[in-house]
């Protein structure tokens, strides 16, 4: 199993210059440490980007929201889908399988039910559960002030460094990037990452389980 992450820019019409939101959307995509053949801009304000280890999807959205929202009035809306890959292409584009679908389709959905974060999975309960709490984190995520946004950043592409050591790198005070950090309600989304490896994990081995349990009875 894969999972595959959509998106596009919200109103990217509202500004003249592409550079400013596809500068910050190309530092994203690469910065999660991913392979390039693994990602893809289309359509200008639009992209995808396959996630291997699942489990890591959830953070991978925040960090590209982080960095979207590090510029003033950007913001973005993503769908994650889970499920297995069934081809592999030379580029994204050319892959295919539930997680890609999964992904598509529920962008569509989003804009529909004008909410910036979904997911759906072979795993309906686990779908229903982490929705509502996705619905929850972007009431804080939605709202990041690019201070905020800023600091979100630095500490997915930091993960062991202190907040003194981060407070360096922008030029501010440890105590601003501790508040920024209690505004941006990161301690919470790191405790939602943690319940989202958690269920997931549960979900996939006992899949694994029925999966093979169906197997050996054949």
């Amino acid at each position: 199993m894969t999972s595959v992450i959509t998106g596009d820019i919200i109103k990217s019409e509202r500004f003249k210059n592409p550079e400013i939101w596809l500068k910050p959307l190309k530092e994203a995509l690469s910065k999660t440490g991913i392979e390039q053949k693994y990602w893809e801009i289309f359509r200008g304000d639009s992209f995808q980007i396959e996630v291997k280890n699942m489990f890591e999807s959830f953070m991978v959205a925040l960090y590209i929201k982080a960095c979207i929202k590090t510029v003033k009035d950007l913001d973005v809306r993503m769908a994650i889908g889970i499920g297995d890959k069934t081809f592999g292409g030379d580029t994204i584009s050319e892959s295919n399988g539930e997680a890609f679908q999964y992904s598509g389709f529920t962008l569509e959905d989003l804009k529909k039910a004008k909410v910036n974060l979904m997911l759906k999975s072979k795993f309906s309960d686990f779908d229903k559960e982490m929705n509502l709490y996705f619905k929850l984190a972007s009431i804080a995520m939605d709202n990041w002030t690019v201070n905020s946004a800023e600091v979100a950043k630095l500490f997915y592409e930091y993960p062991n460094k202190t907040q003194e050591e981060l407070a360096k790198l922008i030029d501010i005070s440890q105590d601003a990037v501790s508040k920024r950090a209690k505004r941006a309600h990161l301690d919470k989304l790191f405790e939602l990452d943690v319940i989202f490896r958690q269920k997931l994990g549960k979900c996939y081995d006992n899949y694994n389980t029925k999966t093979s349990t169906r197997t050996s009875h054949r």
